[in-house]
């Protein structure tokens, strides 16, 4: 029987301040104080894989050590002052613990790791009195075959993670932080990020994407779905594997000059409009507000939502993913703003007698956040159904795009009081279809491109055709 240890790192000569939270830290911390304590683990962000060759042990100590001196997110702490608002206090001392459990002779590395990530993953975090990290790593023969990391949600959003993955592989690998600091260089900390919020140009870069969001929420539809009737029940969480899609989404988006995120957003806004009844498609986009160029390295929270609003959704898929890509690109500019003032100026829309436009159909493409794992699936379509969550109020469905080396999945979590089970399978192989036929077109039309190109055209001006 294995004895797990709690190994201590000894942490200190870091910044000691405090300052406001950043627009992301008390959205997520807003969203989580919400929900009931068994629910809370689902916003932590959390990643695990194998290591092969294996690490020592001291090599991994040594670089968490360097990464919590990298990185002031991984060791600041949120609390509420008297005034309702919310503080990040950034400490320069303390221990973070890791998790070590070494796994006996007759036991798998990877299967252990994956026991110990779950549990480590399925407990909340008290951002209050808690840095908002755990470790774990799994042994064997004196090395590390596994390892884990969690983390609260008002500490990394996904692309922040994907750059922490990163700098604690380099740390390990022997790079310096200075090294790490200077190649992320800029890369704000949250400190630095909420002062730029409550600066003049951040004052004003809210106001402009706020009025931007209250335009849509003026010309959006109400309400796309019915209401839900009854009383609130859990709710299913189906996934799509396709290994067909990864290719497909790349032929459409080369056919149309468009960003592949564009293509599956433009298949989901037309399934939305389809099963709604609707000429029109709204929904509410997780941008990653990775644009300004302070942001783009920065390991914090900084991803928020985006309103989308496509008229004629339900028009020729082409032309609906050329629209797409336009709209979407308003949509990501302006997301990076103040949700508790956006909700005060719904709250004043609503007081107005103005309906705002319907916010309950949520679209995240997780794809790039971090690296591709390989999964045990064939090459066939599957649809499962995997879990049931806690009922979301306000919400109609939750799409995710996952990555993985084999294949593209898309994973719909909804209100089965609006969309049934079977409602769900027609949204996501309604995806599926429309993209697997607009790829099949664009296949044809580049081979009737090549066909009709002179016979001593040169090859590359051939193969540029159907690039």
């Amino acid at each position: 029987m294995t004895t797990r240890q709690l190994l201590e790192i000894a942490f200190s000569s870091g910044r000691t301040e405090s300052g406001p939270a950043t627009w992301g830290q008390r959205a997520i911390w807003d969203n989580v104080r919400k929900l009931p304590p068994a629910d809370a683990p689902r916003y932590n962000i959390a990643t695990a894989a194998p290591l092969d060759p294996g690490l020592p042990v001291p090599v991994l100590l040594a670089a968490l050590e360097r990464l919590l001196h990298l990185h002031d997110s991984l060791h600041t702490r949120l609390l509420p002052d008297e005034d309702g608002g919310l503080r990040q206090v950034v400490d320069g001392e303390g221990t973070l613990g890791v998790h070590l459990l070494p796994a006996a002779t007759n036991e798998d590395p990877a299967e252990l790791g994956a026991r110990l990530h779950e549990e480590l993953a399925a407990r909340a975090f008290d951002t209050a009195t808690q840095w908002p990290v755990r470790i774990g790593a799994v042994t064997a023969d004196g090395l590390i075959r596994h390892i884990s990391l969690v983390l609260s949600h008002t500490a990394v959003d996904g692309s922040g993670m994907s750059r922490l993955v990163a700098d604690l592989s380099a740390l390990c690998l022997g790079s310096s932080p200075e090294e790490l600091a200077e190649l992320r260089t800029p890369a704000r900390q949250p400190l630095e990020e909420a002062e730029f919020q409550t600066s003049e140009r951040g004052l004003r870069r809210d106001a402009g994407a706020r009025k931007q969001f209250v335009r849509k929420l003026r010309l959006g539809p109400a309400r796309l779905f019915p209401p839900a009737a009854g009383q609130p029940a859990r709710f299913p969480n189906a996934v799509l594997r396709s290994p067909a899609l990864p290719r497909a989404v790349e032929r459409v988006a080369a056919r149309h000059r468009v960003s592949t995120g564009s293509v599956l957003l433009a298949a989901a806004a037309t399934m939305t409009a389809r099963l709604a009844g609707s000429s029109e498609a709204v929904l509410n986009v997780v941008v990653n507000n990775r644009f300004l160029p302070e942001l783009a390295n920065a390991v914090s929270v900084v991803a928020g939502d985006g309103l989308f609003h496509l008229p004629d959704a339900t028009a020729e898929f082409g032309d609906v993913v050329r629209r797409t890509h336009a709209a979407a690109i308003g949509t990501y500019r302006h997301a990076y703003y103040d949700k508790l003032a956006l909700a005060a100026e719904v709250a004043a829309l609503t007081a107005e007698g103005v309906e705002p436009a319907d916010r309950s159909c949520v679209f995240n493409d997780t794809r790039e956040l971090l690296p591709a794992v390989a999964d045990p699936g064939d090459d066939r379509t599957t649809l499962s159904w995997p879990v049931e969550f806690e009922p979301r109020p306000g919400l109609t469905y939750a799409l995710d795009a996952l990555q993985s080396a084999e294949a593209l999945s898309l994973a719909m979590t909804a209100d089965p009081s609006v969309l049934p089970r079977p409602a769900m399978e027609r949204f996501l192989r309604g995806i599926e279809e429309l993209i697997l036929t607009e790829a099949d077109t664009a296949t044809d039309t580049a081979t009737d491109a090549r066909a009709d190109a002179p016979t001593d055209a040169p090859d590359d001006a051939r193969t540029a055709v159907g690039a």
